[in-house]
């Protein structure tokens, strides 16, 4: 299945927590939509994201982002409101909802949380920001952490996950553990705006053997959580990045 269909990113509010994967999937999602259904595609952010205009046709530092949707002919583009240092400020999720509500662009890409480049995470208490307008929420992990120390070497907020999972820290991160937390409302149920639809995706299944922990983790998480009805299996760096879709 195409990745758009898959993670019910083809129009709409899309936002993207967790870690693991969420800039690649934001540009991969932006790109194609832009290129492949002729999508006016945004990528933008509630909180503090890395410069990324190597990703987009441009990059818009301004306050009025539907202003500089309405002006561009080129997509996908970025809008953020401020550069400080190698990274970009995120809006507050009103002017996210604003943008929508413009009709300015037919597909927003939100990233709205941070993870400090780890590969698996439990958002703080001032996370995820996600905008009342989203339309699907695509909460991410790696199974490469499956096997890795629950630490802060591979985790974000390690302590987070120790508190949803019953582990200590330093314990063997299990298959079983990452599928609690994505769905856990102190995980990646957290925040989720009403009517908003959640896609799991679990990233960097590059082979057999990572294949199997995926599959396990799916299996947990659609028993646990039955507001979620498919999760996604993905490789996000390949071309045909969707490795398999299980559904409860």
């Amino acid at each position: 299945m195409d990745v758009l269909e898959a993670l019910r990113a083809d129009s709409g509010v899309v936002a993207v927590v967790g870690a693991g994967g969420k800039k690649t999937t934001l540009y991969a999602l932006a790109a194609r939509a832009a290129a492949e259904r002729s999508r006016r595609a945004v990528v933008t952010a509630t909180v503090r994201i890395p410069i990324f205009d190597r990703e987009v046709e441009s990059v818009t530092v301004t306050d009025d982002p539907v202003a500089a949707c309405e002006r561009t002919d080129a997509w996908p583009v970025g809008v953020v409101p401020e550069r400080e240092g190698d990274r970009y400020l995120g809006y507050d999720p009103d002017v996210i909802d604003g943008l929508a509500a413009a009709d300015a662009a037919d597909l927003v890409l939100v990233k709205a949380d941070g993870a400090r480049t780890r590969e698996f995470k439990a958002p703080n208490d001032r996370e995820p920001q996600l905008p009342e307008s989203a339309d699907t929420v695509i909460p991410i992990a790696s199974v490469e952490v499956v096997g890795n120390p629950l630490s802060s070497e591979h985790v974000h907020r390690p302590e987070r996950v120790a508190a949803i999972t019953g582990r200590d820290r330093g314990d063997a991160i299990r298959a079983v553990d990452v599928a609690r937390v994505l769905a856990s409302d102190r995980g990646g149920l957290k925040g989720v705006p009403d009517g908003a639809t959640v896609i799991p995706l679990l990233n960097k299944v590059d082979d057999a053997e990572r294949r199997a922990i995926a599959e396990e983790i799916a299996m947990e998480l659609l028993e646990r959580a039955p507001p979620v009805e498919r999760v996604v299996l993905a490789r996000m760096i390949d071309d045909e990045p969707v490795v398999a879709i299980r559904e409860g």
